[in-house]
């Protein structure tokens, strides 16, 4: 790089949020992926309802010592603090009173405008972390697409994706990994 030419910024975790208090971010709906602050647009009611359903879902399969977290950060490294719609974690809530969890047993983002966002970054960023079980509630097309089994990908944005995705139509059902003996009908999630 020459002296004087514009270089980007890394931001970490800390800094991040030394700019969340000191109010940089007021009004505003941002997430942390990869040392980017990315600003997400506002929720329209379709949007809020399926993660509304989402979670209502998820609460009757995944009881004590499966925290529902609905639309609050993990901490996935020192550049990265995304907030998924939904995401179900070990442990109990006073386990993450001085720390986010840094994994999730199942991530589900909820998406429309963001669709390609949620597909590409924050899948490959997903992948990288480890988390072994990624849906996307796809509100254009009416369906859900589930991502597994993350592996290297060098055509990835962060260098790893999924082996495995499959789409399921609002007929049919599923398992999650976490919890393979309940099933959940892909309707049962769309609004």
């Amino acid at each position: 790089m020459k002296l004087g030419e514009p270089k980007a910024v890394r931001w970490r975790r800390a800094d991040y949020y030394k700019m969340a208090d000191a109010g940089l971010f007021d009004w505003r709906r941002v997430e942390l992926i990869e040392g980017k602050v990315f600003e997400m647009s506002p929720q329209d009611s379709l949007h809020a309802s399926a993660v509304m359903l989402a979670d209502d879902v998820m609460r009757t399969i995944f009881k004590h010592g499966y925290p529902v977290r609905v639309q609050m950060p993990l901490s996935l490294g020192d550049d990265s603090d995304p907030e998924p719609d939904i995401a179900i974690v070990a442990g109990s809530p006073r386990d993450y009173l001085n720390a986010h969890p840094s994994t999730a047993l199942l991530i589900i983002e909820v998406a429309s405008s963001s669709l390609s966002y949620d597909r590409s970054l924050k899948a490959s960023l997903y992948a990288s972390k480890g988390i072994e079980d990624y849906w996307i509630l796809n509100l254009i097309d009416r369906q859900l697409e589930v991502r597994r089994n993350p592996r290297p990908d060098a055509s990835q944005p962060y260098g790893f994706g999924y082996a495995d995705v499959t789409i399921f139509a609002e007929a049919d059902s599923l398992s999650p990994l976490a919890a393979p003996q309940a099933t959940i009908a892909a309707s049962g999630l769309l609004p």
